[in-house]
C-alpha cells in the first residue's frame, strides 16, 4: 500500500509538471501582457517595467523556470520577492530562501488581485455545486439502476432506459438553458426557483447569507448526465451479479429478497459505480464551467469564462492548473476506494 501511494504520488507529480509545461507553452505569445494590463495607451517605460516584473525580458527557458518556481509548492525566492508577492509558507535561509509554500499563480491583469485569492474565493461555490450534483446523481442513479435490474425488460426498466439514453445524449449547456428557462422563468411562480443566483446572497440588514434554493437548478442540470451513466452501470452490474451462483444459493437458503439485494448483490455490484462516481466528480468540476455561467453561479467556471472574455491569462492558467490538480487527486481516490470496496483488488 505504501509503495503504491509513493508511485502514484510520483505519477501525479509528473502529470502536474506536464500540465504546467503545456499551460506555459499554450499561453506564450497570446498578446502583450503589458498592454492587456494598462491598455493600449501605456507609455514605453510603464510597459518595460511590467515586462520586467513578469520576466518577459528574459529568454523563454528562463521564463519557464521562473514560472515553475512560482507555481510549485517548493520554491526558491528572495526576501524581497516573498514580501512583494505575498508568498505564504515556511521559508528558511538568508536573503535567498528555500520554502514550502502555497503556489503563487501570479496576479490578475484586470483586478490586480492574486490569482490564488480569486480562485479560492470561487472554489467553495464550485465544490458545493459539484458535491450536490454528485450526491443527487449517485443516490438517484443507484436507486434507478437497482429498480431497472429488478424489473428487467418490464415497463419500469424500459422507461428508465429511455431517460438514461436521453440524459447521456443531452449536453449540459443545452440542458441548462432548457431547465433555467422552464423552471426558473416560465414556471417560477410555481417552483419558486430563480433563473440565476449564487450560493450567497446579500441582505442590507443581515449581510451575507446562504441561499440554498439557488443550488437546486444548477445541481440538477449538472447531475443529469452522471445520473444516467450511473444508473446504466448499476443496472448492468446488478444483472451480472444476480446471475451468480452465490445469489442462487442465497435464494435457496430462503433469505429475504431485500437481504439478498442489499447485503449480497449490491455491494458486489458497486465497484464500477464507485469508479464512475469518483471519475465523474472530476468531470463535473470541469463541466461546471458553462453551467455556472448559465445560472450565474459564482464559482471557478464563471470566473474562468469571465477571464476568457477579458483575456485575463493568469486567471485562465490558474484555473486550468487547479482543475488538473483535482483530476489527478480524484483519480488516486478512485483507485483507493476501489480497493476498499473490493479487498480482492490488488494495488500495484
Amino acid at each position: 500500500m505504501g509503495s503504491y501511494l509513493l508511485r502514484r504520488l510520483g505519477y501525479t507529480t509528473l502529470v502536474m509538471f506536464g500540465v504546467m509545461t503545456l499551460v506555459f507553452l499554450l499561453f506564450q505569445g497570446l498578446g502583450d501582457p503589458s498592454r492587456l494590463i494598462v491598455g493600449q495607451q501605456a507609455d514605453q517605460a510603464t510597459q518595460e517595467n511590467i515586462r520586467k516584473e513578469l520576466y518577459l525580458d528574459q529568454p523563454l527557458w528562463k521564463q519557464f523556470l521562473y514560472y515553475l518556481n512560482d507555481v510549485s509548492p517548493i520554491g526558491v525566492h528572495t526576501r524581497a520577492e516573498i514580501s512583494e508577492k505575498g508568498l505564504k509558507g515556511l521559508f528558511v535561509g538568508g536573503d535567498t530562501k528555500v520554502g514550502l509554500k502555497w503556489p503563487y499563480l501570479r496576479r490578475s491583469y484586470q483586478s490586480k488581485r492574486p490569482v490564488g485569492e480569486i480562485l479560492m474565493d470561487a472554489l467553495p461555490g464550485t465544490l458545493v455545486l459539484t458535491l450536490a450534483a454528485m450526491v443527487f446523481a449517485s443516490v438517484s442513479g443507484i436507486a434507478l439502476g437497482v429498480l431497472a435490474s429488478l424489473q428487467f425488460r418490464k415497463w419500469p426498466d424500459q422507461i428508465i432506459q429511455f431517460f438514461s439514453v436521453t440524459g447521456i445524449s443531452a449536453p449540459s449547456f443545452f440542458t441548462g438553458i432548457i431547465i433555467a428557462f422552464l423552471f426558473g422563468f416560465v414556471w417560477s411562480g410555481f417552483t419558486g426557483l430563480p433563473m440565476t443566483g449564487s450560493l450567497y446572497a446579500v441582505d442590507p440588514i443581515d449581510g451575507r447569507y446562504i441561499q440554498w434554493r439557488n443550488l437546486i437548478l444548477p445541481a440538477l442540470t449538472l447531475g443529469i448526465r452522471p445520473l444516467a451513466i450511473i444508473s446504466q452501470l448499476t443496472r448492468g452490474a446488478m444483472l451480472d451479479v444476480l446471475d451468480q451462483d452465490y445469489i442462487r444459493t442465497a435464494r435457496g437458503k430462503g433469505l429475504s429478497r431485500s437481504r439478498i439485494i442489499f447485503r449480497h448483490a449490491l455491494p458486489n455490484a458497486l465497484n464500477p459505480v464507485i469508479t464512475a462516481v469518483t471519475g465523474w466528480f472530476a468531470e463535473l468540476l470541469a463541466g461546471a464551467f458553462f453551467v455556472e455561467f448559465i445560472f450565474g453561479w459564482q464559482g471557478i467556471g464563471k470566473v474562468t469564462v469571465e477571464a476568457l472574455e477579458k483575456l485575463d491569462f493568469p486567471v485562465l492558467m490558474g484555473s486550468i492548473l487547479l482543475t488538473a490538480f483535482f483530476f489527478t487527486v480524484t483519480n488516486l481516490l478512485a483507485d483507493l476506494l476501489y480497493r476498499v470496496a473490493d479487498p480482492r483488488v490488488k494495488l500495484r
